[in-house]
């Protein structure tokens, strides 16, 4: 019933260069030369040398580093628990306003 029509490669256009001949060269070994003593490259950036004073400011900074994210994490439990907290109570008092209504009737 629908079949689908097939694109067709297009043919080119313009003018198409033949191709080109390839002549093939005849390889000559060279003299065999010994390799060359590989020489140890010189350090590209000077070593970090840990004094006591930047020790001292890594630590530092690392603590106040693990400080500021648990301060973060421990507000957003509390605000989770407050959050569920109070809808806790909303629902209560809703089934008791609820429940109210119906012993009246």
């Amino acid at each position: 019933m629908l079949r689908p029509k097939i694109p067709t490669m297009p043919t080119p256009t313009g003018h198409t260069a033949p191709p080109a001949v390839v002549e093939p060269t005849a390889v000559i070994p060279a003299a065999q030369t010994p390799p060359p003593v590989p020489v140890a490259p010189a350090p590209s950036r000077p070593v970090v040398q840990l004094t006591p004073g930047t020790a001292l400011a890594l630590v530092g900074g690392g603590t106040v580093v693990v400080l500021v994210v648990g301060a973060v994490l421990v507000s957003m439990l509390l605000a989770v628990a407050i959050t569920g907290a109070s809808v806790a109570v909303c629902a209560v008092v809703l089934r008791s306003l609820l429940a109210s209504d119906a012993k009246r009737r």
